[in-house]
């Protein structure tokens, strides 16, 4: 009995967090214009040799949230993600759900949120990732989120690494 009772204090409290949290992630913006902020990552990555990444979700979302934690807290996973990617985060959100530019890039919220899209320095969608797949009990996997920042960076995609393929 007394291990129940410590098991669901130990719950609440966790979900109490979690709900405080929440209410402080303010990650997406719902009414900026989507289009003249891709343009500006697009151009920002094209001069810096690097891609987009895109984060779609909302500030509703707590894998989202959990996401941006996990790969801003660790080093060595915040310094990969900004070594090959513009950062750029669209939101989904009763306020705006950018519809238009979610059908141009191939109508990636059909996996749920957060989902990710890298573009190329022109703006064309290279690969959109279902997180969860980048998964890993109630966090993410470094190792697979490593792998996947190195396998969509414009080095892996650089036809000069495979002449001796």
């Amino acid at each position: 009995m007394k291990y129940s009772i410590l098991l669901i204090t130990g719950m609440v409290f966790m979900n109490t967090l979690l709900a405080q949290d929440m209410k402080n992630f303010k990650l997406y913006n719902p009414y900026e214009k989507v289009d003249s902020a891709l343009k500006i990552a697009v151009a920002e990555a094209k001069k810096e040799n690097k891609h987009v990444f895109v984060q779609i979700g909302g500030n509703w979302c707590v894998w989202c949230a959990r996401f941006n934690d996990f790969v801003t807290k660790d080093a060595q996973l915040d310094s990969a993600m900004h070594a090959n990617y513009i950062v750029y985060h669209m939101n989904y959100s009763k306020e705006n759900m950018n519809k238009p530019v979610l059908e141009k890039l191939g109508f990636p919220q059909r996996f749920g949120f957060p989902v990710f899209i890298v573009l190329d320095q022109k703006g064309n969608r290279l690969h959109t990732q279902n997180s969860a797949y980048l998964e890993e009990d109630k966090s993410y996997s470094k190792r697979r989120v490593l792998e996947f920042f190195d396998n969509w960076g414009p080095k892996a995609l650089d036809k000069n690494q495979y002449k001796n393929y």
